[in-house]
């Protein structure tokens, strides 16, 4: 087994835990026991390891319980997913995956209720999950936060053709994809009724913060990739920055990961960098956007604290060095 030396990852912004993180990881593994999510012994000691829902409680540092449950549950949701895409038969079978897709499409599309009896475990919990976040979403924010969804369930089909036609994607196709490939843009747009801050979408769509919001999700999506790439290699599987580095560059793992971890690094340094230009107006209205920042500031801070620290999802193929 090779084992990674991880270049030093450090980030210029504080790190937190929700108040509430133990009881929304014990509410997630009641809700996947209830949906039959997991059926093996195997699986459900995966799942215990991952802990998924100190990922949100970190990335949601200040949501009340009800809503910390939430998107704890749909990021449990996402992962689960991911593993059958990735992982199993069904992520090299393109239009197995369409199908599976347009079902989840239905249910934010249609509201429709679907219970594990009448239409299996993935399409009953995202139902579930989806009649909560529309009791507290406006109907713009439904229709962002579908459109995200959509955008997310395509990124899925498209890995799967390229596991089928057995197709490396460029690193130009692979960093326009992985945003999209990661779900983070849901999260993102979770961010409104999680946290409850509802910034005018002037200010959100705003060059400045769209950039942000990018360099955010490149940040979580590229570190998720270095901490991964060992296992993922293993796997087969060539949708991750340092596999896609290694391959066209043909170079080594190494050289691959300090690679992918020079290319994040830069992308904090441009978050920090923008951070510095928010258009702050001396008033009341600048304290909603210092919030939508601190959650994205948050993303990024508790994926990093969650891989290395609370998760046994990654395995122990990379030593990390941690900044003091």
């Amino acid at each position: 087994m090779t084992t990674l030396q991880m270049p030093e990852i450090r980030y210029p912004f504080p790190s937190g835990i929700n108040q509430h993180v133990n009881e929304a990881q014990n509410h997630v593994a009641s809700w996947v026991k209830f949906y039959g999510l997991l059926s093996t012994e195997k699986a459900w000691h995966r799942f215990h390891k991952a802990r998924f829902a100190w990922l949100a409680a970190r990335a949601f540092p200040d949501a009340a319980l009800h809503e910390l449950c939430i998107v704890a549950d749909f990021n449990t949701w996402l992962f689960i997913l991911d593993d059958q895409c990735d992982e199993a038969t069904a992520g090299r079978k393109a239009d197995y995956l369409k199908s599976m897709m347009a079902g989840f499409m239905d249910i934010l599309q249609h509201n429709r209720q679907i219970t594990p009896d009448n239409g299996g475990p993935l399409p009953a919990a995202l139902s579930s999950i989806w009649d909560r976040m529309r009791a507290i979403g406006s109907p713009a924010w439904r229709l962002r936060f579908i459109r995200s969804m959509d955008d997310y369930f395509t990124s899925c089909i498209w890995e799967a053709e390229n596991r089928e036609a057995g197709i490396v994607p460029s690193l130009a196709d692979y960093v326009h994809m992985r945003p999209f490939t990661g779900a983070l843009l849901a999260d993102i747009e979770a961010i409104e009724i999680i946290e409850k801050i509802y910034l005018p979408r002037t200010v959100i769509e705003q060059p400045l913060m769209q950039r942000m919001i990018q360099a955010c999700n490149n940040i979580v999506c590229w570190s998720n990739d270095l901490f991964s790439c060992a296992k993922e290699s293993r796997q087969g599987d060539v949708h991750n920055l340092v596999l896609v580095l290694q391959h066209h560059g043909q170079i080594s793992l190494q050289d691959a990961v300090n690679q992918a971890a020079r290319m994040h690094n830069e992308e904090v340094a441009i978050f920090a960098t923008l951070e510095k230009l928010l258009p702050l107006k001396g008033d009341e209205r600048d304290y909603e956007l210092l919030r939508y920042v601190s959650v994205l500031r948050s993303w990024i801070t508790g994926n990093y604290d969650w891989s290395v620290s609370d998760t046994g999802r990654y395995g122990m193929e990379v030593k990390e060095v941690v900044a003091a």
